[in-house]
């Protein structure tokens, strides 16, 4: 097992978190290291034209070409994950996508009644808004999810996916840090995967959103750390060599 090193890097939650906290968390034994097993998926969850918007611009900008678009820290992210995306391929390990689509406000049920915006023509399957951004576009090896909830395990075959191809780690990356990376990490720790979380790989429309569910992953769920902590954790799992039987296929 590699793991996890604890360290003193600033944190996007850092001046969010008070004291107090800090140490009640700390009292109560929350936020240890999980580490990585030997064989890790990356969860590309909603990398898509509808959150990320065209091109990196101040979200009010974005806004205007898409309600849900969130602009030039979306894009951020997006050049991030594209380097971690190179690492996953070079090795051979799994590449999973979750691409959210609606087809109306209906089959959406309490979730497009809560976000309206979801329903809009942006969204919907075929559009512009929802494509996957362009420099993390899948290949045909990997997996792709159509999904209509936050979390990508629910009500698709994401479990039969992992296990055929003998996952235990699961990266998240994507949109949005506070629900459909969330609730994908807490679905993927209740199932018994090692969840990791690269904190720059990830974004949401609100800066306070985007720092308090990466510290309460950290407590609970996940190991959250940089890419640039997270890579050389990497280096130290086995490249995997892959065969026909093992490619993905559209989900």
């Amino acid at each position: 097992m590699t793991q996890a090193k604890s360290d003193q890097h600033p944190r996007p939650w850092d001046r969010f978190i008070s004291d107090l906290d800090r140490e009640v968390y700390s009292k109560c034994g929350f936020g240890a290291p999980v580490g990585l097993g030997q064989r890790p998926a990356l969860l590309i969850i909603d990398a898509q034209y509808r959150t990320t918007g065209e091109d990196p611009r101040p979200i009010l900008e974005a806004m205007k070409q898409c309600a849900t678009a969130i602009g030039e820290e979306a894009w951020k992210a997006v050049g991030q994950v594209e380097k971690l995306l190179t690492r996953f391929r070079e090795a051979g390990w799994p590449v999973m996508y979750a691409q959210g689509e609606r087809t109306g406000t209906q089959e959406g049920g309490r979730y497009t009644d809560k976000i309206p915006a979801l329903g809009e023509d942006y969204n919907l399957p075929g559009s512009r808004g929802a494509q996957i951004v362009e420099p993390l576009a899948p290949n045909p090896a990997d997996v792709i999810i159509g999904k209509r909830f936050p979390s990508i395990f629910f009500g698709t075959n994401l479990i039969t996916q992992l296990v055929n191809a003998g996952v235990d780690t699961l990266v998240v990356v994507g949109c949005t840090t506070s629900g459909c990376v969330r609730s994908t990490v807490v679905d993927g720790m209740s199932y018994g995967f090692r969840c990791v979380v690269p904190l720059d790989c990830v974004w949401d429309r609100s800066e306070v959103s985007h720092a308090i569910n990466l510290f309460d992953m950290a407590q609970k769920y996940a190991d959250v750390m940089s890419l640039d902590e997270l890579l050389p954790l990497l280096d130290g799992i086995p490249v995997l060599q892959t065969t026909s039987s093992e490619k993905g296929a559209t989900g």
